[in-house]
């Protein structure tokens, strides 16, 4: 009997991606993941929701997700599991506005990033993570 080849860790599937993409997507999930740690530097890269159709989704957390960061054809997308509950001063959220919990941010080629007011949103996903946790 063989065992299950060891799942990579979460960091290395990031750095795995980022190279496969080859084009601004990569270069935009590099750029956003050095901002991600910049904001905090504790927080842990994941794999989540590996499945025979899919390589599985790159996860920030830090006492839980913080964010995903997805890439697509046309955008790379980072999805706040909490993002109802987070301010948003500089209005970064411009995705799944509609959803009682959930909120995205879209970056398409071209687009800059608000290093400042994405740190922010991290390091208040970080602090309302962290105040769930002591609940």
């Amino acid at each position: 009997m063989t065992k299950p080849a060891p799942m990579e860790s979460g960091s290395a599937f990031l750095d795995e991606k980022i190279l496969a993409l080859g084009d601004w997507r990569g270069k935009m999930l590099a750029r956003v993941r050095a901002i991600i740690h910049e904001a905090d530097p504790e927080i842990v890269e994941e794999r989540k929701w590996v499945k025979p159709s899919s390589a599985g989704t790159p996860v920030f957390s830090h006492a839980g997700m913080v964010c995903t960061g997805e890439t697509h054809k046309s955008v790379v997308k980072l999805t706040f599991a909490k993002g109802a509950a987070l301010p948003d001063p500089a209005h970064l959220f411009n995705a799944s506005l509609e959803g009682n919990v959930r909120r995205a941010i879209d970056i398409h080629e071209g687009d800059t990033i608000n290093a400042a007011a994405l740190k922010q949103l991290i390091r208040a996903a970080v602090a309302l993570n962290l105040k769930s946790k002591r609940k």
